[in-house]
C-alpha cells in the first residue's frame, strides 16, 4: 500500500528553486530517514508533500481535503513551543480531532489512544501538568505523543529528536521503529547520521533540492556521497549490536 507518492515535485521560493523534480514513494511499514545538509530541501519536501506550500508536480496527500489528509498523515513541524495553557493530556487529545465530530466528547477509543501515546513517550507522570510549564525537550515529547495519538498510517516529523537528551532520542526512534514494525510508516528529517543509520530502514538523501540517493543506510551513506554532499569522512561498522556510524572529520 502506497502511503506517500510524489512525482516530479518542485518548489520555488522567492524566485529560487529549492526542490527540484523529486519522485518518491513510501509504502506501509517503512521507517524513512530524510537527510541532507542545511538548505537541502528537507522541510520544503515535507511541507510541499502535505500541500502546506505551493508546488509543481504531484503529491497524493496534497490532493486530499484537509480532514481526509489529517486521517492519512500526522505532521509534526520543527516549531515545538506550546502556547496553550492546558494539560499535557489535553494537548495529546488534540491528535484525536480528525477522528471526532465537532463538539463530540472523547470516546473510550480516543482515551485509549491518548493513554498509549503518553506511555510511548514516557509522559505518565506529567499528564496532568500544564504543558506550558514543561521544558523545551518535554514539550517536544508531548507534541510527538499528539502526533502518535492521531493514529494516521503515515507520521511525518521535521527534526523530531532535536533538543531531546540522548535517552529520549533513542526512545523516540525506537517508538517510530515500533510503529513501522506494526505496519504504519514514518518519515523523519534528521541531522544525526549515526541515529539515522542505526534506526531507519531506509535513507533518502537530498542535496541542493535534488534526491541524490534512496535505499538502505549502508548503501546510501557511502564515503563518496558523504564527501560530496556533506564534506565529511565517517566510520561505519556492522556490529553484533547493530550498525554503528560516526562522522569523523570535515574534508572541505
Amino acid at each position: 500500500m502506497t502511503l506517500l507518492s510524489l512525482r516530479d515535485l518542485s518548489v520555488s521560493l522567492h524566485g529560487r528553486a529549492v526542490l527540484r523534480d523529486v519522485t518518491l514513494e513510501i509504502g506501509a511499514g517503512e521507517f524513512v530517514g530524510l537527510i541532507g545538509p542545511n538548505g537541502a530541501g528537507k522541510t520544503t519536501l515535507m511541507r510541499a508533500a502535505l500541500g502546506l506550500i505551493p508546488a509543481i508536480g504531484e503529491s497524493n496527500l496534497a490532493q486530499l481535503l484537509q480532514g481526509a489528509r489529517a486521517r492519512r498523515a500526522a505532521w509534526m513541524p520543527q516549531a515545538r513551543e506550546i502556547a496553550w495553557p492546558v494539560s499535557v493530556e489535553d494537548v495529546v487529545m488534540l491528535g484525536r480531532m480528525p477522528h471526532r465530530d465537532r463538539g463530540r466528547r472523547p470516546t473510550a477509543q480516543d482515551r485509549a489512544r491518548v493513554d498509549e501515546a503518553i506511555a510511548w513517550m514516557g509522559l505518565e507522570e506529567m499528564r496532568h501538568r500544564g504543558a506550558t510549564r514543561l521544558s523545551g525537550g518535554e514539550q517536544a515529547r508531548v507534541l510527538i505523543a499528539r502526533a502518535l495519538a492521531q493514529e494516521a498510517p503515515l507520521l511525518m516529523a521535521d527534526e523530531p529528536i532535536a533538543g531531546l537528551d540522548p535517552a529520549h532520542q533513542i526512545m523516540t526512534m525506537q517508538t517510530f521503529a515500533g510503529l513501522a514494525a506494526h505496519g504504519r510508516s514514518v518519515l523523519v528529517s534528521l541531522h544525526d547520521l549515526g541515529i539515522a543509520a542505526r534506526h531507519c530502514t531506509r535513507i533518502v538523501m537530498l542535496d541542493e533540492g535534488r534526491l541524490v540517493a534512496d535505499g538502505p543506510p549502508a548503501e546510501v551513506l557511502t564515503p563518496e556521497r558523504l564527501a560530496h554532499v556533506f564534506g565529511i569522512t565517517a566510520w561505519y561498522r556492522q556490529t553484533a549490536d547493530g550498525p554503528v556510524y560516526q562522522p569523523l572529520e570535515v574534508i572541505r
